[in-house]
């Protein structure tokens, strides 16, 4: 099939490309979401743009999307999720403000997913690894008090990259051993009792730094110098150590790791948990807590084949 001219009307003008990009990019800029979901989105655009001008911008397009991606063997259901949702938020803002006559989303359900398929964060094992690389690094370096500050927040809090990004310098108290957290889809800040370890971190990282106000974390990079250390380069950088130790995880598997670990220590006391994940629902607490239970149980599945064996 040929590729098509990618077409919008506005007051009866057709708008072509490129200056359909630039519209789309302008739809992001207007969009009340957070400087990393929108660099995200913008990500994940060329791929549609790509399939709607070979097909054109028709009344199915949103659907045969759909149907696109779900015959990606590529592409896991996360990543088919996220560029569906990219899709849905181009064609519903573009029919908000008139450039669409209809929300032609409206009847298409998204991909379904289910969270109990999630990958396993860090192992026992693999933290050890870990810790016994970190401990070997130069001491009080600007660039080891910033990696263990950041772990320690990763690890010992299990504060999401963007909870990490927010952080200013003036959320700290680290006399009273607490931070103020501005969580995923929160308005307001919430009260984080720190642990030792991430409060000497964070001392050692401020001594050593110098910083003394504004964002907590800055970029020292050519390109976005003294700018707040975005979600992306942390985790370019914590994604470069997991590489260089072999350990095939992804820098989310921090949390994984953090709720685990209260799991097994509070015997699945769900609600003691959840003071310290923040977790708005136990349900997601559960799938961590049944794969805690299921991970114990394995033992006896194995015993009650024990006199099958293979050979070779």
């Amino acid at each position: 099939m040929g590729e098509r001219q990618i077409t919008l009307v506005e007051s009866g003008q057709l708008i072509s490309e490129p200056d359909v990009k630039s519209l789309i990019s302008a739809l992001f800029e207007n969009l009340d979401i957070s400087p990393s979901s929108r660099y995200d989105y913008e990500q994940r655009t060329p791929l549609f743009l790509s399939f709607i001008k070979k097909t054109g911008l028709t009344r199915n397009c949103y659907l045969d999307y759909k149907r696109y991606l779900a015959s990606r063997v590529d592409y896991c259901v996360s990543t088919k999720v996220k560029y569906l949702t990219v899709a849905k938020v181009i064609l519903k803002e573009l029919n908000r403000q008139g450039y669409l006559p209809t929300d032609i989303t409206s009847t298409i359900k998204g991909f379904q997913q289910s969270r109990k398929h999630k990958k396993d964060g860090i192992n026992d094992e693999e933290m050890a690894r870990l810790m016994a690389n970190i401990n070997d690094l130069p001491e009080h370096t600007p660039e080891t008090t910033k990696l263990k500050a950041i772990l320690s927040l990763l690890i010992l809090q299990g504060l999401r990259q963007v909870e990490i990004s927010r952080l200013d310098v003036s959320d700290l108290d680290l006399g009273a051993g607490t931070a103020m957290v501005l969580g995923k889809g929160r308005d307001d800040k919430e009260m984080v009792d720190l642990h030792p370890e991430t409060t000497k971190a964070l001392a050692s990282y401020l001594t050593v730094s110098g910083v003394r106000s504004g964002a907590l974390f800055i970029s020292h990079s050519n390109n976005s110098r003294n700018q707040r250390l975005s979600t992306r380069s942390i985790r370019v950088l914590i994604k470069s150590l997991l590489t260089k130790l072999e350990i095939n995880r992804t820098v989310h598997g921090f949390r994984h790791y953090f709720v685990t670990t209260l799991i097994k220590t509070y015997h699945g006391d769900l609600l003691e948990v959840a003071g310290y994940t923040r977790h708005k629902s136990l349900e997601m607490l559960q799938v961590y807590n049944d794969k805690v239970k299921k991970k114990s149980d394995l033992p006896r599945y194995y015993a009650a084949f024990s006199e099958v064996g293979f050979s070779g």
